[in-house]
């Protein structure tokens, strides 16, 4: 009803209009997939949507089986399995709505489209999320193609270019573009080749929106699960389970390595001790320290026994119920601790394995001090920050380790680290029967709710733009880093929240996001200015930087 364009007309009445291109970096999920397969098996889905329109919901339904096996990738190669392939949407459409009726960037398309920006100056980046990054330029030349573009709108348009990245959108831009691994891309030697100034050349601006710059939730790779299913009213439960069910959720988890990005970062230093977490309250009755802990402390069948366990523990314990190829996939593309030596942080600049972690490499920003970084979140939502577990009996052999791997022990998929072992049998899965209203943090159906935009937890959130990229050990060029937190103000009869919601996903269609992303493509991001609403500039402050 016009609504949708009104960030953009008042920007327009102002006299504003499109001054630096613009490329878009949608977050995981939101990008569409479609079959390219000629395969007799999957012939019936080529050039259909697999992921983002009405027709994965039918395949889903009725077809869950070669669903499943077209959406999985290759458990040792983490590319496409035999038969199957599998690719991004590409165009402005790609990402702008999920299906029908449910957009994503479809609003700030139609704002930038009101102060003359269209398909000339404004570019959408999709990506396979399912990759690992590093499979993302080995299969699709992402990055190679993504510098491309970039040049050629600066070339074209003789402006800077401004990036707008969502949620793991904004991870991705570290490797190359794709926002952070974009940027180191781009600069390495051994990769992009572009030379140490030239994010300073190209780039005027980043955005980061509801990044997960720290992490999100690991829940998903240990049992399949998270918030959103274990805290479904029962018939949506049932109906769930029987049609993907937490194994095949599971299975779907762990094959997709670009998922894995978003394991927690920092370990302990970030995420806390038994004893307690950067973002406890005074008044908690339980730190979120602990990041997964048991009602009942049975013993195993090993001779342990089962115990609360922080961040590091807990990453080494979900490991140890996956899969050897699973181990073997995130062992080989990512990393997740933090790096204090200077030294050391120079040598991971060579390291792929690094780039995705903002704590274990030097000078993580680029060297651009004319560069503007604006992290853009929301806060006011309850977010999952920790979990109560239950450990079940010992399941069967198959369901533990990947079938693929014929030989558990071979080179091809045995353990790289010595200290995980063969992987365990016990299932596990959250203690959806506990809840607790009165304790503090609450806790819900065996999720402790803490601070966030409702998807990512307020200290992936903010920690690093208000403290960790203020030192210049990550921040060498002193870009300058404003930091702009929404209150979660949703309509409550507008089904997506309206216009000061500040959800993970519906702040793409907020005004105070929109008016971020016209000022500073318009040319007045000097405008944009920090606002804070929480307490993230204390809690960043009790994370062990140094």
């Amino acid at each position: 009803d016009g609504r949708e364009f009104q960030v953009g007309e008042a920007m327009k009445a102002r006299g504003l209009t499109a001054q630096h291109p613009v490329v878009i970096i949608p977050g995981i999920v939101s990008t569409g997939l479609e079959s390219w397969s000629t395969s007799p098996d999957y012939r019936a889905f080529f050039r259909e949507k697999l992921w983002g329109a009405f027709n994965m919901l039918s395949q889903v339904t009725f077809n869950k089986e070669k669903w499943i096996a077209a959406m999985m990738l290759d458990p040792l190669t983490g590319l496409d399995p035999p038969g199957a392939k599998v690719r991004a949407a590409e165009g402005i459409d790609a990402a702008s709505s999920f299906i029908q009726g449910f957009w994503i960037w479809s609003k700030v398309v139609e704002n930038l489209a009101v102060v003359n920006y269209d398909t000339n100056n404004l570019y959408l980046a999709p990506y396979d999320w399912r990759l690992s990054y590093y499979n993302l330029e080995v299969r699709d030349g992402y990055f190679s193609r993504l510098k491309s573009t970039i040049e050629g709108l600066k070339k074209r348009q003789n402006k800077k270019v401004v990036i707008a990245a969502h949620s793991m959108g904004s991870t991705v831009r570290h490797r190359h573009l794709y926002t952070y691994e974009t940027f180191k891309w781009v600069e390495s030697p051994l990769h992009g080749n572009g030379g140490i100034d030239w994010v300073e050349n190209h780039i005027e601006s980043y955005i980061s929106i509801a990044g997960t710059h720290l992490a999100k939730a690991m829940s998903a790779f240990l049992s399949g699960e998270m918030k959103d299913t274990v805290q479904m009213n029962p018939a949506g439960a049932y109906v769930l389970e029987r049609f993907f069910s937490r194994k095949e959720r599971q299975r779907l988890f762990r094959s997709w390595a670009g998922s894995a990005s978003m394991w927690l970062k920092g370990g302990n230093a970030v995420w806390g001790s038994a004893l307690h977490a950067p973002d406890d309250a005074c008044n908690n009755t339980h730190t979120h320290g602990e990041l997964i802990a048991f009602r009942s402390l049975s013993p195993q069948s090993n001779g342990d026994t089962t115990r609360n366990m922080t961040a590091e523990e807990a990453g080494l314990w979900i490991l140890q119920h996956t899969p050897t190829a699973f181990q073997k996939m995130l062992e080989t593309n990512y990393s997740y601790g933090i790096e204090r030596d200077e030294e050391q942080l120079s040598r991971n600049d060579l390291d792929h394995r690094k780039w995705t972690n903002p704590l274990e490499r030097f000078q993580l920003l680029p060297r651009a001090p004319s560069m503007k970084i604006y992290c853009v979140y929301g806060h006011g939502k309850e977010t999952e920050r920790s979990y109560w577990y239950v450990q079940g009996k010992d399941s069967e052999a198959a369901d533990a380790v990947d079938t693929e791997c014929t030989d558990p022990h071979s080179s091809e998929c045995g353990v790289l680290s010595q200290h995980l072992g063969p992987p365990s049998l016990r299932e596990s899965w959250i203690d959806s029967d506990y809840t607790n209203n009165s304790a503090f943090p609450k806790l819900l159906n065996g999720v402790k709710m803490g601070e966030g935009d409702g998807t990512v937890s307020l200290v992936s959130l903010g920690a690093m733009c208000v403290e960790g990229w203020k030192r210049p050990r990550w921040n060498p060029a002193g870009i300058k880093i404003t930091t702009v937190e929404l209150p979660h103000r949703p309509t409550v009869t507008m089904p997506r929240g309206g216009a000061n919601t500040s959800d993970h996903v519906d702040i793409l269609g907020s005004t105070g996001l929109n008016e971020v992303i016209l000022k500073v493509a318009t040319g007045v991001g000097h405008e944009v200015t920090d606002n804070y609403v929480s307490d993230i500039q204390r809690y960043a402050q009790r994370i062990q930087w140094d």
